[in-house]
C-alpha cells in the first residue's frame, strides 16, 4: 500500500533510494574546502516497501550506503545496497520474506507458524577500518564493504563471530590506540550482554559475557576512560508471542518502569564488572560521551526519554502518521564509579533533539562541545522533524544553533576532526532534493562554507562517519 505523503519531510522517508554513481556532485554555493579529503559515509534504511507490502517499523528497512569522496577540491557520490542475503532473496521473490524488527513472518499461516530467521538489514551504522568499511545492525554480524566502490564482500565475523552473534550499531573507538569496544545481546531464558574488545583491525581480541536478568533492549553505551558504562533501561521483551509468531520483536517490548534503570560499570581494559547500581526510570537510544571527571566521578550525556513512546513514534514515522508525542532532552550525569550510585542528573535543554555526537578525537575523554540535531523552537514535536543543528557548549553552558530554513530538514551531524567541519545530509523539500552541507564547525552558525547537490533522493537514515584518507 503505497502511503500519500502529508507533510513535506515525508519524501526523504518514504522515497525507495535508487542506486547512483559514482559520480560528480553538483556545487549548488561555496566551494568544497581544499584541505578536506577523505569519505562521508551514511548508513540507513533506504527500502521501506515491496509492491504493496510495507515495513511494520522504520528499523526494518534495508540497509543503504551513501559515500561522498572528497579529493583536492572535488566530491565524487555514490549510493548502494547492502547485499545481504535476504535483501537478494526478497528482491528475486518481489515480496517481503523475513520477520523484522517491527514485522512478523510474511505469508500463509504455515509460514508465520513455522517462522523463518529474522533478516539482517544492515541499516543502521557503519564502522570505517583501513581496509573495509562495516554495515551495522543490532541482531548479527556486519556486513564487510570495500570502502571506495562499496561492493558487499559478505560477512565479517571479525575472527570469532558467528553469522547470528549480535554486535551492536555503536561501537567506541579509543582515539589514541584504536581499539574498539562494542557489545551484542543474545535473548534465552534470560538476556546475556557480550563484551568485546577488538585491535584496531577490528578483530576481537577479548570477549566477556555477562548475565543479564530478563531480556533487556540496550541500544548504545559508552566509554569513560578507564570504564565503559552501560545503563540499562526497563523495556523488557514478553518472548512467548514472539517466539509463536503472535508480535513482532518491537511490538513483544513491553515498557516496566518499575524496574527502574540498571547502572554498569566495566573496567575496559579486562572486561570485567567494577560496579552495579539502579536509577529512576528513563529509555534513551543514544549517549553523545562520557569521561572521568576525578577518581571516583564519571560524567556522561545522553539523549533522554521520559518512557518508551519514542518507539511508537518510530512506528508511526516510517507509517506516514505521526500522533504519539515523545520528545527527547539532552541530559548530563555523574555517576560514582565506587557505589555505582547516580550522584547528579541535569536536563541540558527544553528542545527535542536526537543523535548527539562528538568529535572522534574526543570519544570516551574530556570534551567541551556536543553536536546534535534538534527541532525549530515552537515546532510540532509529532508533525515535525529536526531542521535545526545544535551545539551545546560545557564551558560556557550554553547552546548555539543553525536553523536550516522552512522546508530544509537535517539528520546526525558528522564531524570532520581533520580540518574541523561538520557535515550533514539536509533534504530540500522545496526543489525535493537532497544536499550535503559543509559548515566550518567554529562558526556553523554562520551557515554552510558549501553545499552540494546529489543525483538523487537519499532516504533519511541513522548513522554516518567520516574516514580519513
Amino acid at each position: 500500500m503505497v502511503v500519500a505523503p502529508r507533510y513535506p519531510w515525508q519524501k526523504a522517508i518514504f522515497t525507495t533510494a535508487v542506486e547512483f554513481g559514482p559520480e560528480p556532485l553538483t556545487v549548488l554555493t561555496g566551494a568544497i574546502p581544499a584541505g578536506l579529503r577523505g569519505t562521508f559515509y551514511r548508513n540507513g534504511p533506504g527500502r521501506l516497501q515491496r509492491g504493496n507490502q510495507r515495513v511494520g517499523h522504520w528499523f526494518d528497512g534495508d540497509g543503504a550506503i551513501l559515500a561522498v569522496h572528497f579529493q583536492d577540491g572535488s566530491a565524487q557520490g555514490l549510493l548502494r545496497y547492502v547485499q545481504t542475503a535476504g535483501y537478494q532473496a526478497e528482491e528475486r521473490a518481489g515480496r517481503y520474506l523475513f520477520p523484522n524488527y517491527g514485522m512478523t513472518t510474511p505469508g500463509p499461516l504455515w509460514e508465520r507458524l513455522f517462522g523463518k530467521n529474522v533478516k539482517n538489514c544492515a541499516n543502521t551504522s557503519i564502522l570505517p577500518l583501513a581496509d573495509r568499511l562495516l554495515a551495522l545492525w543490532e541482531g548479527g554480524a556486519p556486513h564487510q564493504l570495500d570502502r571506495q566502490s562499496l561492493q558487499t564482500l559478505g560477512l565479517d565475523t571479525l575472527g570469532s563471530l558467528t553469522s547470528t552473534t549480535p554486535y551492536s550499531a555503536h561501537p567506541k573507538r579509543d582515539p589514541q590506540t584504536g581499539e574498539i569496544y562494542n557489545f551484542g545481546v543474545s535473548l534465552g531464558r534470560h538476556a546475556t550482554l557480550h563484551l568485546y574488545r577488538s585491535a584496531p583491525n577490528g578483530v576481537i581480541k577479548k570477549r566477556v559475557d555477562v548475565a543479564l536478568e530478563g531480556l533487556p533492549l540496550i541500544h548504545d553505551f559508552v566509554m569513560a576512560g578507564r570504564y565503559l558504562v552501560f545503563m540499562i533501561p526497563p523495556v523488557r521483551l514478553n518472548i512467548l508471542p514472539l517466539m509463536f509468531n503472535l508480535k513482532s520483536y518491537s511490538e513483544a517490548l513491553e515498557w516496566q518502569p518499575d524496574l527502574g534503570t540498571k547502572l554498569l560499570i566495566i573496567d575496559r581494559e579486562n572486561l570485567a564488572m567494577v560496579q552495579q547500581g539502579e536509577a529512576p526510570a528513563w529509555f534513551q537510544w543514544h549517549f553523545a560521551n562520557a569521561c572521568e571527571i576525578t577518581p571516583d566521578l564519571i560524567r556522561c550525556q545522553l539523549v533522554r526519554y521520559a518512557d518508551f513512546a519514542t518507539n511508537e513514534y518510530l512506528r508511526e514515522v516510517s507509517a506516514g502518521n505521526p500522533v504519539t508525542e515523545a520528545p527527547g532532552h539532552l541530559w548530563e550525569m555523574e555517576l560514582n564509579i565506587k557505589t555505582g550510585h547516580l550522584e547528579r542528573e541535569t536536563q541540558l535543554t527544553e528542545r527535542d533533539c536526537e543523535f548527539p555526537v562528538v568529535p572522534d578525537t574526543q570519544v570516551g575523554q574530556s570534551w567541551r562541545y556536543t553536536y546534535c540535531s534538534m527541532k525549530r523552537a515552537g515546532a510540532n514535536v509529532v508533525k515535525e522533524i529536526d531542521s535545526v543543528m545544535g551545539c551545546y557548549d560545557q564551558q560556557t553552558q550554553t547552546w548555539q544553533e543553525f536553523d536550516c530554513g522552512v522546508g530544509y530538514y537535517c539528520m546526525e551531524p558528522v564531524y570532520v576532526s581533520e580540518g574541523n567541519y561538520l557535515i550533514n545530509l539536509i533534504f530540500n523539500s522545496h526543489q525535493e532534493q537532497s544536499e550535503l552541507w559543509i559548515f566550518p564547525a567554529a562558526q556553523f552558525t554562520d551557515g554552510p562554507c558549501c553545499q552540494l547537490r546529489l543525483p538523487a533522493i537519499v532516504p533519511f537514515g541513522f548513522h554516518g562517519k567520516w574516514a580519513q584518507d
